[in-house]
């Protein structure tokens, strides 16, 4: 018996000792495995048809961390989630949507352009949108050409304060635009709500001064992807700032924005950020 407890014993000490170090190796966590914020872009953009209910149900049904929503202003003063500041691409109609009422363009099928399988779905409201998904996901709100209607960053601000969630206590609301005049006025209203601004191509060069001058009164540098790179990162972070890419498509462009160490990914695929090792 004593033989049978010695065997087993040196047994033991042998595996601990060839097998300590490939435990060790599952259990280390490099520095950029790090947990990425996943923004669905207009929704899950890429399973139903972007600024719809359908498309921010699916990315809520696939938990996304934020629903990222396009806002703009009908011609009654209504706020609505849409892109392009004409309804021609993404319904049946046409003309620019500051030329339309709510009611005219709650009557446009926004789905069937997508699949046949939306047919029907509406341009939804930036109230109803709210409603349904506050305290469930965040909000990432884009002001899109804010200069098209003039107080549109007190509409937002009214929505969110009626509500109460103009003192948000999670970090679930974001408001962002291209237009960085209008995301100086919207933080100005809001003080306490986290703010962005998005930079395109024409902000590839983007010096370490502008940065500084964006951390004033921005919370997030969120650029276009194809300029992202480690040293950029680097940079914004140093300024104060996060930093959330756009758009990908892709799960390669998902990668080397994971690599670049960005803290957050705008994508029309959810998925494609939980594939990243150490994610979820």
């Amino acid at each position: 018996m004593r033989r049978i407890f010695s065997i087993i014993f040196m047994f033991v000490v042998f595996m601990c000792l060839f097998t300590v170090p490939a435990f060790a190796a599952i259990g280390e966590t490099p520095a950029k495995q790090q947990q990425v914020v996943n923004v669905a872009h207009r929704g899950a953009s890429g399973h139903a048809p972007e600024n719809t209910m359908a498309a921010f149900e699916k990315a809520f049904e696939m938990k996304s961390d934020y629903i990222e929503i396009d806002v703009q202003m009908t011609k009654d003063g209504e706020l609505i989630a849409i892109h392009d500041t004409t309804v021609d691409r993404t319904t049946n109609g046409m003309g620019f949507v500051g030329d339309f009422t709510l009611e005219e363009i709650q009557q446009l099928d926004a789905g069937s352009w997508f699949d046949e399988e939306f047919a029907g779905e509406q341009i939804p409201t930036f109230e109803e949108i709210v409603d349904k998904y506050r305290g469930k996901v965040g909000l990432l709100i884009e002001l899109k050409s804010p200069e098209l209607y003039p107080g549109v960053e007190e509409k937002v601000a009214d929505v969110l304060t009626e509500r109460n969630m103009h003192r948000p206590n999670n970090n679930k609301v974001i408001i962002q635009s291209f237009n960085h005049e209008s995301v100086q006025r919207s933080k100005e209203l809001l003080p306490n709500i986290p703010h962005g601004v998005l930079a395109g191509m024409n902000w590839a060069e983007v010096t370490d001064e502008q940065l500084q001058e964006f951390a004033a009164y921005a919370d997030y540098f969120n650029p276009n992807r194809n300029f992202v790179d480690e040293e950029l990162v680097e940079r914004v972070h140093r300024s104060g700032m996060e930093i959330y890419a756009y758009t990908v498509r892709e799960q390669k462009h998902a990668d080397e924005l994971f690599e670049a160490g960005v803290d957050g990914i705008i994508t029309d695929f959810p998925e494609y950020v939980y594939d990243f090792p150490g994610q979820n």
